[in-house]
């Protein structure tokens, strides 16, 4: 598949993997029938790299992101994240592992609704352990990043859906994550609004974050460094960026 557009980057080739995925299967056990959504894929990613995964509806896309993110585990395969291996690591390991490394964003936004912006982003933080007045100076500071300084105390409802994807972004930076993973983050957005989100997510791999993002949308896609296509629960592309 050709995704018109992209210029070479940062490709992050030099720096390590941050993300070595091998083998991995994830099989759903309904009782009834087993569904196998991913069978078998390897996956490398490096530190600094902006990777979109594309696909059609039901290739496995959203699993592979639960997979990386430690949503979820997989059936079978090697999973290292940052050198760590993950695979055998209980629920609160886990849960850990997320929060230390991982930061989402998500289609849907999944801000609490009762929270204001500035607080749906010291959430990360507040369970990270973080004291109150550095939550709120880190909460502040990302705030003001994604260009939302003046919108801190508005809670979700008094955000249009570009914002409140913003706010989500700010969330997932609040821990200094190795990644940030977005599932169709500009899906739920305006052309306008999708714009600006592409272009956050872009300012963000300049200076050096690692990406890894579900799409459907081509022009997204065309602004990454590496695109891997998921189809049937396989790979089949893998195309980084020319010059």
């Amino acid at each position: 598949m050709n995704w018109p557009g992209r210029t070479k980057k940062n490709t992050g080739s030099s720096n390590g993997h941050i993300i070595e995925m091998r083998a991995i299967t994830k099989v759903y056990d309904t009782g009834k029938i087993k569904v196998e959504a991913l069978r078998g894929i390897d996956l490398v990613v490096d530190k600094g790299e902006f990777v979109a995964v594309v696909g059609p509806s039901g290739s496995g896309k959203s699993t592979l992101l639960n997979l990386v993110g430690c949503l979820d585990t997989p059936s079978g395969g090697t999973y290292m994240l940052g050198g760590e291996a993950v695979a055998g690591l209980d629920r609160d390991q886990l849960a850990d592992v997320r929060n230390r490394r991982v930061g989402f964003v998500f289609q849907n936004f999944n801000l609490l609704p009762q929270l204001t912006a500035l607080e749906n982003v010291e959430m990360p933080m507040l369970f990270g352990g973080i004291g109150r007045r550095e939550r709120r100076r880190r909460a502040m500071e990302h705030l003001q990043r994604v260009g939302l300084g003046e919108r801190v105390e508005h809670k979700p409802t008094e955000l249009s859906g570009g914002q409140m994807q913003r706010v989500a972004i700010a969330r997932a930076l609040a821990m200094e994550p190795d990644i940030v993973l977005a599932d169709e983050p500009t899906g739920n957005l305006d052309t306008g609004s999708g714009s600006d989100v592409m272009s956050l997510l872009s300012e963000l791999w300049d200076q050096g974050r690692t990406l890894v993002v579900v799409t459907h949308d081509s022009t997204l896609a065309a602004r990454a460094g590496r695109v891997v296509e998921i189809r049937d629960g396989l790979v089949v592309g893998n195309q980084r960026a020319v010059a």
